[in-house]
């Protein structure tokens, strides 16, 4: 469900234009192993793994066939099937000398649906264009699930042991289905990814221009909540309206809502984040970025970046009416109106706190706001000196200048079960590009941003698994 660069897209062209894209990209051409990713990507994206009528079973079985065909054993190539059309895959390299828990690479094979009419491209077939490659889940998950399988084959293939063992899954239902797969595996088979961290989706490279700015690590995310706004009336004939009307009473409370801003708290990623950022960013935006950084109760600096959605998002929880139904007749009085107001809770927030915050807001006893699920929890993942050392190096090596800057996820990904779960888990892909029509029609990614991610991401598996580069 998480795209790339989902932290301040909106703000993207506000940043300085850093570092050149071409020159300063060690980028690899087309080896065998971006071949090999390659024709891994093609048939993820050309098998159908939608909800209504794709298999996530049928990837998972397609992708333990290469993996065997690669020389893995059985046993270590799992196919978990929860449900007759579901399924997940779990592969493991391994060490030699274990002394350290495995690493988890993990990334989702279901797509959110893509009508062929909606499309200008056929949704399910790989399409090679202008550089790009098209078709859905490109960019949103399957270009990780590539990348990873193409890092665990290529590892093996040269002989390749660490201090730990890698093991790649390959998931279910992120996108909203019934049966989501780290969830079941975690609850049902969790030693087969039981790991000392995650490397997952969310996090990516910020481009302005052909320019690279910033690698973007997600290290959090915000936690998803829905709210039900509901009002009461016994109604009556609508040519002889009063003032207490189901529809007006609640369309004053999402008023309210809607012109609420919740209180600012910064964590430690959130305030690294606009640390770091402050050095990319030009005129007020970076000015107030640095001010908030250093003293988070800035009032002027929190007016300023409140301006913009996506830094606004950062900020603080936010909440926002996204559906709305009332009313039974044209000619009657509503005896009912309901609405559902959507939240995106900071880490350290609680359920309870953000409805107890809604009901002083409204004001209104007449409003009923309730919900059917409590947030998950989703603590925010550890910027720990070795991983994010390494991290910085491999980005230094592949795009001299580039900062790394850790990032909180307005969005959600399947890492708040790992988190929630104790395992953190951390957005790095090394993916670089803007928009790719996630979710959208034609979605996208452009052939040297995926190349790019693979090499990134083989050279950095190889230094947080060797031993050396730890010490």
């Amino acid at each position: 469900m998480m795209t790339r660069l989902t932290t301040c897209v909106a703000s993207a062209a506000l940043l300085l234009a850093a570092v050149p894209a071409v020159a300063s990209a060690q980028h690899i051409g087309r080896t065998k192993w971006d071949s090999t990713a390659r024709d891994l990507f093609k048939e993820l994206i050309e098998i159908n793994t939608s909800e209504s009528s794709g298999s996530t079973l049928k990837a998972a079985q397609a992708m333990a066939a290469r993996l065997k065909q690669a020389g893995f054993p059985d046993s270590d190539v799992v196919v978990i099937q929860q449900t007759d059309r579901k399924g997940n895959l779990i592969a493991r390299l391994h060490g030699k000398n274990v002394t350290r828990k495995p690493i988890l690479l993990l990334s989702h094979i279901d797509v959110v649906e893509a009508k062929e009419e909606d499309w200008t491209l056929p949704p399910f077939t790989f399409v090679e264009k202008d550089s790009t490659f098209y078709g859905r889940g490109v960019a949103d998950d399957k270009d990780d699930s590539a990348m990873h399988l193409a890092t665990l084959m290529r590892l093996r293939a040269e002989g390749y042991a660490g201090d730990r063992d890698i093991i790649v899954a390959l998931t279910a239902d992120e996108e909203g289905g019934a049966n989501n797969g780290v969830e079941y595996l975690l609850t049902k088979h969790r030693p087969l990814i039981e790991a000392e961290y995650a490397f997952n989706e969310g996090g990516g490279g910020r481009v302005r221009d052909g320019k690279y700015l910033s690698h973007d690590i997600q290290a959090s995310e915000k936690k998803y909540v829905d709210f039900r706004l509901e009002t009461t009336n016994p109604g009556g004939h609508s040519s002889r309206p009063s003032k207490d009307n189901a529809i007006t009473q609640l369309s004053a409370a999402l008023l309210k809502v809607g012109a609420y801003d919740f209180p600012v708290k910064l964590n430690e990623i959130t305030r690294t984040y606009f640390e770091r950022s402050a050095a990319i960013t030009p005129g007020a935006m970076g000015e107030a970025m640095q001010a908030l950084a250093k003293d988070p109760a800035n009032a002027r600096a929190i007016a300023t970046l409140s301006s913009d959605p996506a830094y606004n998002s950062q900020l603080r929880t936010s909440c926002v009416a996204t559906m709305l139904e009332g009313g039974h007749a044209p000619n009657a009085l509503p005896q009912r109106a309901r609405a559902n107001v959507n939240c995106r809770i900071l880490p350290d927030a609680t359920t309870e706190e953000v409805q107890a915050a809604l009901v002083k807001v409204v004001n209104d006893t007449g409003v009923k706001i309730s919900t059917d699920r409590a947030a998950r929890n989703s603590p925010p993942s550890p910027l720990t000196r070795e991983l994010m050392g390494e991290i910085e190096r491999v980005t230094s090596e592949m795009w001299p200048g580039v900062p790394v800057i850790p990032t909180m996820s307005t969005g959600a990904t399947d890492g708040l079960y790992l988190r929630n779960a104790g395992i953190p888990v951390y957005g790095v892909t090394g993916f670089f590009y803007t928009d790719t029509f996630a979710h959208g029609m034609n979605e996208r990614i452009p052939q040297k941003a995926f190349f790019e991610g693979i090499e990134f991401t083989y050279r950095l598996v190889k230094r947080v698994t060797t031993p050396s580069a730890v010490q």
